[in-house]
């Protein structure tokens, strides 16, 4: 089975990426011994994809000499009554964890009649040779005015979801990869690994 890495230890997110990369063994930062702090400070979600799949790319090519593709991404949620916030600012909109995340949030919309908002994923692809490729991926919904469903990641019990009509923390995880941002951009960079042949690419070079 072909390596990948994918530059994140957020078990949730590697469920996923592990979910459609099925013929790949997907890495996560921890499996390969990265520790180091890698600071996002891009002001898009695109640049802070590149800024960590580039931070690991170079561990990989000067500490562990390896020859895998690196994958990453950023995403995040945005509303249009309020802004586009959270945005980038997604993970650390509150200054405390999901559920602050979300609280905070729900707040800043009580007295607002439009909730419609979308989720949105920027994946990058480093391949061995350099070359950088990025995706984007969007889903679109409403934020639901109580959490319902599964708690337990991110924003998506209040995500009440167009495509899936339920919120992404009532849908299995099969519905979640059909609509997902995440799994519409990591789609995208799937089809690229196969274009390149990337299985065969990585044959010859542990021959």
């Amino acid at each position: 089975m072909k390596k990948l890495i994918f530059a994140s230890n957020n078990q949730h997110k590697l469920a996923e990426v592990r979910r459609i990369f099925d013929k790949y063994q997907v890495l996560s930062l921890r499996e390969i011994g990265f520790t180091e702090e890698i600071e996002e400070d891009g002001y898009t979600f695109e640049e802070n994809a590149l800024i960590k799949a580039r931070a690991v790319m170079k561990y990989v090519k000067e500490r562990l000499k390896f020859t895998y593709a690196v994958i990453s991404d950023d995403s995040g949620l945005c509303v249009k009554a309020i802004n586009y916030e959270p945005g980038i600012y997604s993970s650390r909109y509150s200054g405390g964890g999901d559920a602050e995340n979300r609280r905070l949030l729900l707040d800043k919309l009580t007295t607002i009649s439009d909730r419609t908002a979308y989720f949105i994923c920027f994946s990058a692809l480093i391949l061995p040779d350099g070359q950088e490729i990025v995706e984007e991926g969007k889903t679109y919904g409403l934020i639901s005015k109580e959490e319902i469903g599964d708690k337990s990641f991110g924003y998506d019990c209040i995500f009440w979801s167009d495509e899936l009509r339920k919120t992404f923390g009532q849908a299995t995880p099969a519905e979640k990869d059909r609509v997902s941002h995440r799994s519409k951009a990591l789609e995208k960079i799937k089809a690229h690994l196969e274009e390149i042949n990337y299985f065969e690419i990585e044959e010859d070079e542990e021959e």
